[in-house]
């Protein structure tokens, strides 16, 4: 038995298999919710996950459980349910004092919240931050080198606590104290991905991905300015880095979306036939309800909206480009 700090994971979807399989690297325990009994199952007796990550092994130190009791006592908890579960998740989890590490990108359907805020009425007594930046799950799982932005709302101190548990030589996190910019970074990039898997979709060539994803990073420093967001924030690893990640990849699940919807699928099809969550589809309906409500440009995300509720896409992008012609100034504009 290792005499490291034993750390929760709250998830057992690709991305939260993958953060436990490399915490546990070092031999540390890490205990596993997940949702699935068979999830449970099959990591106990197999040290697989068949239904969300079958290209790992897993560490014989993660222990799988299906009871959220079993995180009793644990002072470090990552989080990586889809994000319109999260409060209810957590609603679920003992209540103790200790640190919530959020990996979930998405903003609440019906109420507009960040996932902190979430989580912050849902485990009261909790100190609060947020990993987030270019990860594939697959990737981190087996080994390949990784940097992400640890944002912790309870600053330094925090930051200490919790960086040298979750740190391992081929896993870097980026101290920030901006909890807002890095989780408007995750959820605004996500539909942003769908755009791209559009454009790709729809064969329109390099050129047209490349200048979406510039004037969709313009999208994304107009809205998380305005939320208190610092666009330094914006230009890292949780920002820019992951939306140059996620949109250029089939290994994206919103990018897969994006394509098939580019192709000609239906949205409503796509989302039922779906077990892994492309976090783009809720996330842009929200998006765009808040952006048009304080009067912020965001015609990308309008699109992927209209795109997710049945517009055709085709339709969507002449319209993009028909847009007024204006400066371009600089990526605010």
């Amino acid at each position: 038995m290792s005499d490291k700090q034993t750390i929760g994971v709250i998830g057992a979807g690709a991305w939260g298999t993958a953060l436990a399989q490399m915490l546990a690297s070092d031999g540390r325990e890490v205990v596993l919710w997940a949702f699935e009994p068979e999830v449970v199952a099959a990591i106990n007796a197999e040290h697989r996950n068949p239904l969300y990550l079958p290209s790992a092994t897993l560490a014989p130190t993660i222990r799988a459980t299906g009871d959220l009791a079993d995180l009793s006592g644990i002072d470090t908890v990552l989080v990586v349910t889809p994000a319109q579960v999260l409060g209810r998740v957590l609603a679920g989890l003992p209540q103790s004092p200790r640190d919530l590490v959020l990996c979930s990108k998405g903003i609440e359907a019906g109420t507009g919240r960040l996932m902190n805020d979430v989580a912050r009425e849902a485990a009261p007594g909790s100190a609060i931050a947020v990993l987030s930046g270019p990860t594939f799950a697959h990737e981190v799982a087996a080994g390949l080198p990784t940097a992400v932005t640890l944002a912790c709302g309870g600053g330094q101190a925090q930051w200490e606590r919790i960086a040298p548990a979750l740190a391992r030589p081929a896993f870097r996190p980026y101290y920030s104290d901006d909890v807002a910019g890095a989780e408007i970074g995750g959820a605004v990039k996500n539909v942003l991905a769908i755009a791209c898997g559009v454009v790709d979709g729809l064969g329109l060539g390099q050129n047209a991905r490349a200048a979406l994803i510039a004037r969709g990073y313009a999208e994304m420093l107009r809205f998380g300015e305005a939320l208190g967001a610092r666009a330094e924030t914006l230009s890292g690893l949780c920002g820019l880095g992951d939306l140059v990640l996620t949109c250029s990849s089939t290994s994206s699940r919103n990018f897969s979306l994006g394509k098939a919807l580019g192709e000609g699928a239906v949205a409503a099809d796509l989302m039922a036939d779906r077990r892994t969550v492309a976090e783009g589809a809720y996330t842009a309906p929200v998006l765009a309800e808040l952006a048009e409500a304080r009067g912020i440009p965001m015609p990308i995300v309008a699109g992927v909206d209209a795109i997710l509720k049945g517009a055709e896409a085709r339709a969507v992008v002449a319209a993009l480009l028909a847009r007024p012609l204006k400066a371009e100034r600089d990526a605010r504009a």
